[in-house]
C-alpha cells in the first residue's frame, strides 16, 4: 500500500485542527469528531494544548482514503500559533506532501504567507483548503484574489460554492476548465500545443494526469472550498490528497531515518519519531544515530494505523514509527546502519531562530538544579529553546519566539515539574558579525602560555547564513588529529559569544599554526600530563587565541527587524508614519488610496509589540498589521552587550585563573 507523510498548515484559528478531526472522521477512524472549543480532538493530547485551543506539539495520525487505489496518511496537525513554528519546521523535514488551510473569512494572513513561502523554497506539494465558507463573512472571489496576490499565482480552483456563508454552504468540485488549462499551460507546453490546434481534444483524463503532475512537481497548487465543521468540501479534499499528492519515496536501499520529534513516556525513557526514508528497521537491531555515531539496539517499535500508534515488529522505508531504545537521540538526528552515515539532513533552518530571551527564576531556591533538569528535558523536545546556563550568576535563560511561548513553559513547569516560576522581561536576541580580518597566535610555554598547546587562527567574514567553516592551513598530519578536532570544536563553542557576548553565525575560522608535546614519561614512569600535550591544552588555549584574533578583526552587533505590512484608514497615515519614525522603523514608500493606505517597510523586532499596542489608537481600531522575521541590521549607535556565560577569554588573566583552577 502506498504511504503518504502529510502535513496540515495553516495559521493559528484556521480550523487545521478541525479539519483532521474531520479528515479522520471521514476515514472511519473515529466515530465523533471532536472539538476544540471542548479540547476533545485526537491531536490536541496535552492537557495545554484543550485548555488554550490551540496546538502546541505536532502530533501524528494515520487513516486510510481511497478505495481503487488505497494510500495510507500519515498526517501530522502542526501548530498555528507563530510562537511554535519550531514544530512546523521539524515537520517539513519528513513530509511528502501539505494541506495549507485558509480561513474564508480573516483570508490570507501572516503566517500563512510564512508558512506558504517555505512549502515553496521546499518545493513540497501542496494544496490549500479554504475553511469556514459556512461562516458568516466568508468570501470566495476575494479569498482566490488574496491567494493569488499573496501567496503564489499557480493556483487552480477546483469547484464553486453555493450558499457562502450560511450552514447550508456547499462545495462542487468541476474538472477542466478554462483557468486549469490556463494555469497548466504554463508549465506543459504539449498541452499549450494542443490547446491551441483543438481545444475539445484535451480530455478530462489528460487534464487530470497533467495537472497530478504538476502538483507533484509543486508547480501548481489546487485549491479547494469548505467547512471542517459541516464536512463539505472535504470528500474532494481527500479525493485531491489520493489523486494528486506523490506517495513517499524511498532513496536507496541502505537503512536512513531521520528523528524529528522526541518526547519522554510515562516511566521517564525517551521516544524518538522516525521518518523512514529507505531501508527496514527491526527490533533488536542495532543501529548507528547522530552527529557523531553512536549506537544503540532498538527496544521496541510502534508504527502509526487507523488513528493509533501499534506494537509492530518493524519499519519500512516511507513510514513514520516511534523509537525506543535510543537514550541520547536528539531532534535532527538521522538514523543508519554500520559505518555508511547518509548525507547529513537537519530538521531545521527553515525558518528564523527565536529573537527573543528571557531569564527564568524559580519562585524556590531550592528548585534550582531541578529547573535545570526540567529545562534540559524540555530543551529535547524543543531544542531551539536554546537553554543557556550562566554559572557565575546562578542563573537560566531560554529563547523564545513570543509571550505565549512564554506561558506554554511557564505552564509546563509548573503542571509537569512541580517547579513554579517567574520570567525577566523579555529581550532581543542580537548577534555579531565580523567585520574584518584578524590573526593570532601562541606558542607553548612561552609568552605567558601555560598550556602545552600552539595554536595559530585566522578570522575573516562570512556570507550571511553560509555558518561557520573550519579550514586548515596546516598539514593534517602536524599534530595528532584529536587535538584539531579539539580546536575545532571550542572554536565552534566560543562563537557562541562573541565581542559583545552575542553569537558570531558566520565566519570564516583558518587554523594556522599548530605544535604539540609528544607523549612522554619519566623513566619506568607512567604517563606525565606535565611534559605531554593533551586535548584540554587545545580546547583551554583556543579561546584566548580566537578572541584575540577577533578583537584585531572587530565585529558589529546586528538586530533582528521584521518586514511589516499596514493596512491603515487613509487619514490616519501621517499618524501612524510618526509613530513608525519613532520606533526606528524604515517605511517605504506609502501605497495611498482614497480609503486605504497601504505602508510597507522594515521595523526592528523589539519595537513590534509596542506597534501592536499603539495601533488600535493610531488607527480607530480599523489598523491591520502583518509582520515576519526578515534580516538582522546593525545597531545604531552604542552597541548593546549581553552578559557573559563563559569564563571571559576577554579577560586572560581571570581566564587562566579559572582555567588553571584557582579560583
Amino acid at each position: 500500500m502506498k504511504v503518504l507523510n502529510l502535513g496540515i498548515l495553516a495559521h493559528v484559528d484556521a480550523g487545521k485542527t478541525s479539519l483532521t478531526e474531520r479528515l479522520l472522521y471521514a476515514a472511519g477512524v473515529i466515530d465523533e469528531i471532536g472539538s476544540v472549543d471542548d479540547g476533545s480532538t485526537q491531536t490536541d493530547s496535552l492537557a495545554l494544548e484543550r485548555q488554550r485551543g490551540i496546538t502546541i506539539k505536532s502530533a501524528v495520525v494515520s487513516f486510510t482514503i481511497g478505495e481503487v487505489d488505497p494510500v495510507t496518511v500519515n498526517l501530522i496537525d502542526t501548530p498555528g500559533h507563530p510562537d511554535f513554528i519550531a514544530e512546523v519546521e521539524r515537520a517539513l523535514s519528513v513530509l511528502d506532501g501539505a494541506v495549507l488551510v485558509v480561513s474564508a473569512v480573516e483570508g490570507v494572513q501572516a503566517q500563512t504567507r510564512v508558512l506558504m513561502r517555505t512549502l515553496q523554497r521546499l518545493r513540497i506539494p501542496t494544496l490549500i483548503f479554504v475553511n469556514k465558507i459556512d461562516r458568516s463573512g466568508a468570501q470566495y472571489d476575494g479569498v482566490l484574489k488574496a491567494i493569488t496576490d499573496k501567496l503564489s499565482p499557480a493556483v487552480v480552483p477546483m469547484g464553486s460554492v453555493t450558499g457562502l456563508g450560511t450552514r447550508s454552504a456547499a462545495f462542487t468540485p468541476h474538472s477542466g476548465s478554462s483557468a486549469l488549462i490556463e494555469v497548466l499551460a504554463e508549465n506543459d507546453d504539449e498541452l499549450l500545443r494542443t490547446f491551441v490546434e483543438n481545444e475539445k481534444a484535451l480530455s478530462d483524463d489528460a487534464l487530470r494526469g497533467s495537472l497530478a503532475q504538476q502538483t507533484a512537481q509543486a508547480l501548481v497548487h489546487p485549491v479547494y472550498f469548505g467547512s471542517a465543521i459541516t464536512g463539505s468540501g472535504v470528500d474532494a479534499l481527500s479525493n485531491g490528497i489520493s489523486d494528486l499528492l506523490p506517495p513517499a519515496r524511498t532513496d536507496g536501499r541502505a537503512l536512513h531515518g531521520v528523528i524529528f520529534k522526541v518526547e519522554r513516556g510515562a516511566a521517564g525513557e525517551k521516544i524518538a519519531y522516525v521518518r523512514m526514508f529507505s531501508g527496514t528497521l527491526q527490533v533488536r537491531d542495532r543501529i548507528r544515530y547522530g552527529a557523531s555515531g553512536g549506537d544503540a539496539k532498538i527496544t521496541a517499535v510502534r508504527v502509526f494505523t487507523e488513528g493509533a500508534a501499534v506494537i509492530a515488529s518493524q519499519v519500512v522505508a516511507g513510514q513514520i514509527a516511534q523509537l525506543w531504545g535510543l537514550p541520547d537521540v536528539q531532534i535532527g538526528d538521522r538514523v543508519f546502519a554500520g559505518d555508511d552515515a547518509p548525507p547529513h539532513t537537519a530538521a531545521g533552518g527553515f525558518f528564523a531562530p527565536p529573537t527573543l530571551e528571557t531569564v527564568v527564576t524559580p519562585q524556590r531556591l531550592g528548585d534550582q538544579g531541578k529547573l535545570r533538569e526540567a529545562l534540559s528535558q524540555l530543551s529535547e523536545q524543543d531544542p531551539l529553546i536554546n537553554v543557556r546556563q550562566d554559572d557565575l550568576r546562578q542563573e537560566t535563560s531560554v529563547s523564545l519566539y513570543g509571550e505565549v511561548q512564554k506561558e506554554v513553559i511557564q505552564t509546563t513547569l509548573s503542571a509537569e515539574f512541580g517547579i513554579d516560576v517567574t520570567f525577566r522581561e523579555t529581550t532581543t536576541i542580537c548577534v555579531e558579525r565580523v567585520r574584518g580580518i584578524g590573526a593570532a597566535f601562541e606558542i607553548k610555554k612561552k609568552d605567558g602560555n601555560p598550556f602545552l598547546a600552539t595554536i595559530g587562527l585566522r578570522v575573516e567574514p562570512a556570507p550571511v547564513d553560509s555558518g561557520v567553516t573550519f579550514e586548515l592551513e596546516v598539514e593534517l598530519g602536524s599534530m595528532p588529529y584529536a587535538f584539531i578536532k579539539a580546536v575545532e570544536e571550542t572554536v565552534r563553542e566560543t562563537l557562541s559569544q562573541g565581542l559583545h557576548g552575542w553569537a558570531i553565525p558566520d565566519a570564516r575560522i583558518f587554523l594556522t599554526r599548530s605544535g604539540y608535546s609528544a607523549r612522554q614519561s619519566h623513566a619506568h614512569a607512567v604517563f606525565d600530563k606535565s611534559m605531554s600535550s593533551t586535548a584540554g591544552d587545545f580546547r583551554n588555549l583556543t579561546p584566548l587565541v580566537l578572541m584575540t584574533a577577533l578583537q584585531q578583526a572587530g565585529t558589529s552587533v546586528h538586530e533582528p527587524m521584521h518586514r511589516f505590512q499596514l493596512e491603515v484608514p487613509t487619514d490616519t497615515t501621517s499618524a501612524v508614519l510618526s509613530a513608525l519614525a519613532r520606533l526606528r522603523a524604515i517605511p517605504d514608500v506609502p501605497a495611498l488610496a482614497a480609503d486605504t493606505s497601504v505602508l510597507e517597510g522594515a521595523i526592528p523586532a523589539a519595537a513590534v509589540y509596542q506597534l501592536e499596542q499603539q495601533l488600535p489608537s493610531l488607527t480607530r481600531g480599523e489598523g491591520v498589521l502583518e509582520s515576519t522575521f526578515s534580516h538582522y541590521h546593525p545597531v545604531p549607535g552604542t552597541p548593546p552587550n549581553r552578559r557573559r556565560t563563559d569564563h571571559n577569554p576577554l579577560n586572560r588573566r581571570d581566564y587562566l585563573l579559572h582555567t588553571q583552577r584557582r579560583i
